[in-house]
Parts: C-alpha cells; sequence; structure tokens
C-alpha cells in the first residue's frame, strides 16, 4: 500500500515559490492500476519522483508498506527502492557501452538478487519482442526499440511497484498495445502495483482508477 499524506514539492522560479505539487494526499492500493493525467506542468512527473524517494518533498510523508520513506537515511532509501521499486522514464537511459541482455540485468548489480537473473531478462526481452537484439548495442536500435528495453529492465528485479512516466511515449501503436498488455498481465498475474502518469487518453481509460492533476492538486476522476 502508498499512502501519500498532505504531500508539498516547491520550486523557487525567478524569485518566486511554485507549488509543484500543493498539499496531495492519496490512497494506493497493493495491486492497484492508476492512471494521472493532466496537462504539462500540472505536477504529475514530481509527483511520481516524490513517490519513488527520488525527490526530497518539502512536508508531507509517503508510506509504502507502513514505511515513511523519508524517514531513512539515502543508504537506506537505495536499498529500498532497488527492491520495492521500478521506474519507466520518459526518456530509455541506456548505458550505450552495455549490450541489451547487459542494460535489461543492470538492477541486479545491486544488492541480492535471483541466480536465475540471466534467463529471466532473456524471457522478458522476449516478451517486449526483443529476442533477436540481445547482444546489440542501444546506438544499433531505434529509439522504440529503445524504450522496449527500459521497460524490460524495469521488471527484472520483480518489483512490487512500477512507476511509469510517459511508458509508451514513443512507441508505434502495435507495441503500445503489447506494452500495455504486458502491464496489465503483470499487474494481474503478479499483483504489481502500476502509476502511470500519460498523456494519452486511451491508456489513461484502461486503469482501474484514474486521477488528474492540475496546479499542483490531485483529484479522482
Amino acid at each position: 500500500m502508498i499512502e501519500i499524506k498532505n504531500l508539498i514539492k516547491t520550486y523557487n522560479i525567478g524569485g518566486q515559490t511554485i507549488k509543484a505539487v500543493d498539499n496531495v494526499s492519496l490512497m494506493i492500493e497493493k495491486g492497484d492500476l492508476v492512471s494521472i493525467v493532466g496537462h504539462s506542468g500540472s505536477g504529475k512527473t514530481t509527483l511520481l519522483s516524490l513517490i519513488g524517494g527520488l525527490t526530497m518533498p518539502a512536508s508531507g510523508s509517503v508510506i509504502i508498506d507502513g514505511i515513511d520513506i523519508w524517514s531513512m537515511g539515502d543508504d537506506k532509501l537505495s536499498e529500498f527502492r532497488n527492491k520495492k521499486i521500478s521506474f519507466i522514464y520518459q526518456f530509455s537511459s541506456l548505458i550505450p557501452t552495455l549490450t541489451v541482455l547487459e542494460n535489461v540485468m543492470l538492477p541486479t548489480a545491486f544488492g541480492s538478487h535471483d541466480e536465475n537473473a540471466e534467463e529471466y531478462a532473456k524471457k522478458l526481452l522476449d516478451t517486449v519482442g526483443l529476442k533477436d537484439k540481445m547482444t546489440s548495442y542501444p546506438s544499433q536500435l531505434s529509439g522504440g526499440q529503445q524504450r522496449r528495453v527500459a521497460i524490460a529492465r524495469a521488471f527484472i528485479n520483480k518489483p512490487e511497484i512500477i512507476l511509469a512516466d510517459e511508458p509508451t511515449g514513443d512507441l508505434d501503436e502495435e507495441t503500445e498495445k503489447e506494452i500495455l498488455s504486458l502491464f496489465h498481465s503483470m499487474n494481474r498475474e503478479k499483483n504489481i502495483t502500476f502509476v502511470i502518469v500519460t498523456h494519452d487518453k486511451e491508456i489513461a481509460n484502461q486503469a482501474k482508477r484514474k486521477l488528474k492533476m492540475g496546479n499542483g492538486s490531485i483529484k479522482e476522476l
């Protein structure tokens, strides 16, 4: 369970204090699949970063499975994130000197992991349609293929929570459907909690819950 209490994040821009996230409180149950929509600058990505422990709030708390993540030190928080949470960003952020398979396996380099991680990585790449690209490097892939590698990488540590920021932004329509089908099957079969930020109404409408952000505030749709 994710419990967000009175979360505020401010930025100082041109001498003015801007509330990117303005006193947001929210409960997300384990196994939920939530979409967050809203215009650019509404606070969606900032909220995702706060939930994931990447950006510290000005005030408020993020409680995951009963643990206030911002009460932990940096090392403990990093360990917690690696075990519990995976991110899918707007950009693939692949390491150019690593092969596709090595990029997918990269999160397993931090902390303990399943001894069958390589086989699982290969299975994930097969699932996202890149079985024949395992030994390729990011520069040899299209933008859409790089995005699919990043999506496969997000599942390698078998996380309990996936935080996705425009996860299908540069995919063609067919691949987008395949990836969304993967999300729904992982949600259904593995009980993974998904929080997906998107501009795409069709993607948003497929979620179990749909939220909308505006001016740093959030409401249920």
